[in-house]
């Protein structure tokens, strides 16, 4: 007796089923038969996989080599796969980039890491500026040097980069600050302080790209982006600006001193920077920060910052407050407030303050100091703890991917993220990547790192700072 063959479901039914397939099951299921290898390979399900799995995805530029979402898909998962295992030889090749006969002052990636994935060039290129006055661009998958900025009269105190753009922004040990082409190291346009730079920082506002510095006499001046033209200068203070933190929507920056526990950090509107300020308006566009010495955005949550402030000048704990900013009309004008969510207190090693701080998600605080790593909560709930470096923690690169450390023990300790059942975050300890002889050098001054490559400023014994550029392949 013959059987009647099996019925085949509507392709509207196969695509909807598919929707709740692993992606490698749903691989095998575009295997079965011709009507299953239709609805699997439909490009909405692979498209759907990549945005539940990534931030940052779009075909629109990509070559013809990966041009489907599904190739996309096991592409990138293979790339992160290497950067999760880090097997020597294997999963990358390091490489050493010399070139600077000085310290490295700055190092930042000059290729947008969002895009690493849409053109399918897979080419990372970094930006470095030296003490010894000059300024260089690397090709990290090709191990050299692209081009060298002409020699400085001053040694490089800062460097900033602007990869959608294209652009690169130094400053000097007397003010002197300049933007430069990305791609081939020519100077666009020169602006003079009349203090040392401090801090700088960038974000967009109605459509104009500006700088603002941080100057050591206190001072934030606001300059268009790449003519330089002078748009504010506002004193805020006395003391010198450490640090500037603009928030992930653009619309707040904090300013603060580390020089003296009695001087208030301040949250700004960007929007007020964008005329000068005296002291009255500055006063009512600015909430004060008590005794905070560092900051972070948490960049899932566009008004939420997380600071650090002094408990007591003389004892070695600390507050981690985090603050919802936002803008409210109070008797008919409008005001700069601060929320709190949460508080705890975290003891560090005797009175030092060289903690470093960043944020992952809308309630993830990382802090590193000395050879600890820890995660919490925004309630101060320890959610991870690492030891896993013999000598303190210089450098730390966060991405919603990865978490990296640089040690002065010269290595670089690679953690990802963990899910956990409960959903939340946690951190997982993988490998060290080794920086090279300690005879030599003295240890890693930073890192940074995109989706295939992981770049640490090594410092040398001699004077003459180094790269390590690792590469994952393929």
């Amino acid at each position: 007796m013959e059987t009647s063959p099996a019925p085949v479901l509507p392709r509207d039914c196969l695509i909807h089923i598919f929707t709740h397939l692993e992606p490698e099951d749903l691989r095998r299921a575009s295997q079965v038969n011709g009507a299953w290898n239709d609805a699997a390979e439909t490009p909405w399900l692979w498209r759907r996989l990549c945005l539940e799995r990534w931030i940052f995805c779009n075909l629109s530029n990509t070559d013809s080599g990966i041009k489907s979402w599904k190739k996309y898909y096991f592409h990138r998962s293979k790339m992160e796969q290497h950067m999760a295992t880090g097997r020597s030889t294997a999963d990358y090749t390091c490489t050493t980039l010399r070139g600077h006969s000085g310290s490295i002052i700055g190092l930042q990636y000059l290729s947008n890491p969002d895009h690493q994935f849409d053109t399918g060039v897979w080419k990372s290129l970094v930006c470095t500026a030296s003490g010894d006055c000059t300024l260089r661009a690397w090709s990290i998958q090709e191990g050299e040097q692209i081009w060298s900025a002409p020699v400085q009269e001053e040694p490089l105190v800062k460097l900033l980069t602007v990869p959608q753009q294209y652009l690169v922004i130094s400053a000097d040990s007397k003010g002197k600050i300049k933007v430069w082409n990305g791609q081939n190291g020519d100077e666009l346009a020169v602006y003079a302080t009349s203090s040392t730079v401090c801090s700088l920082v960038t974000y967009n506002m109605d459509n104009q790209l500006c700088l603002t510095v941080g100057t050591g006499g206190g001072a934030l001046i606001t300059l268009t982006i790449p003519s330089l033209s002078q748009i504010s200068l506002s004193l805020i203070d006395t003391h010198a600006v450490d640090f500037l933190l603009v928030s992930p929507d653009q619309q707040w920056i904090i300013a603060g001193t580390k020089e003296s526990h009695d001087i208030s950090t301040k949250v700004l509107r960007t929007e007020s920077l964008m005329n000068s300020l005296d002291d009255d308006r500055l006063t009512a566009d600015s909430l004060a920060l008590n005794s905070c010495f560092a900051a972070c955005w948490l960049p899932k949550k566009t008004s939420r910052v997380v600071t650090i402030t002094h408990s007591n000048v003389m004892s070695s704990e600390k507050s981690i407050v985090t603050l919802d900013i936002t803008l409210q009309k109070t008797n008919r004008k409008l005001e700069i407030q601060a929320e709190q969510v949460g508080n705890f207190t975290y003891k560090v090693a005797g009175w030092r303050n060289d903690i470093l701080l960043e944020g992952c998600g809308i309630n993830t605080i990382i802090i590193a100091q000395g050879t600890e790593l820890k995660m919490f909560s925004i309630d101060g709930i320890q959610l991870a703890s690492f030891r896993d470096h013999k000598e303190p923690i210089s450098g730390i690169s966060v991405d919603p991917f990865r978490v990296i450390t640089a040690s002065m023990d010269l290595s670089l300790r690679v953690y990802t993220w963990k899910r956990q059942p409960n959903k939340c975050l946690s951190l997982e300890s993988n490998y060290h990547l080794l920086g090279g002889s300690l005879l030599r050098s003295r240890g890693f001054r930073s890192v940074v790192c995109d989706y295939v490559s992981i770049v640490g400023a090594v410092q040398s014994k001699d004077g003459k700072d180094v790269l390590k550029a690792y590469c994952f392949n393929l």
